[in-house]
């Protein structure tokens, strides 16, 4: 099973990938990252994409329809991933499920002319599933 830094250069061989981290989202730190930041700064992205993923998991807009936010396990976020697009890339942030309180993220930047949204948004799941964090 692959950690974090095996996890990353898997992102980076995606098409488009321009960049990658895990991140907490509740400190906002990345755990790791590898290629360029969007922005140019790594610290600033992490925090602003924990800002969104902390968002996204606290809102019971987002749960579950069935009410179940804890999924099966009770550790898994209410939201499996966030897809944000602009005008020359897309930001992937897949959340990971451990067997500890689940506060990671995977977040794969790609450019929108080169990268393939469904194939990174498969493979970034079965990253996410694969990941072993400590």
């Amino acid at each position: 099973m692959p950690g974090i830094d095996e996890s990353l250069l898997e992102a980076m061989r995606l098409p488009g990938a321009r960049g990658a981290a895990v991140v907490d989202w509740i400190s906002g730190l990345a755990l790791g990252a590898v290629g360029d930041a969007p922005g140019g700064d790594l610290e600033a992205a992490a925090a602003e994409t924990a800002e969104l993923a902390r968002l996204a998991t606290e809102s019971g807009v987002l749960a579950p329809a069935d009410g179940d936010a804890g999924g099966a396990s009770g550790k898994e976020p209410p939201v499996q991933d966030l897809i944000i697009t602009n005008s020359d890339s897309y930001h992937l942030l897949r959340f990971v499920t451990t067997t500890f309180d689940s506060t990671v993220f995977l977040h794969l930047w790609l450019d929108r002319g080169e990268g393939n949204l469904a194939l990174a948004r498969i493979r970034l799941a079965e990253m996410a599933d694969r990941l072993v964090l400590g």
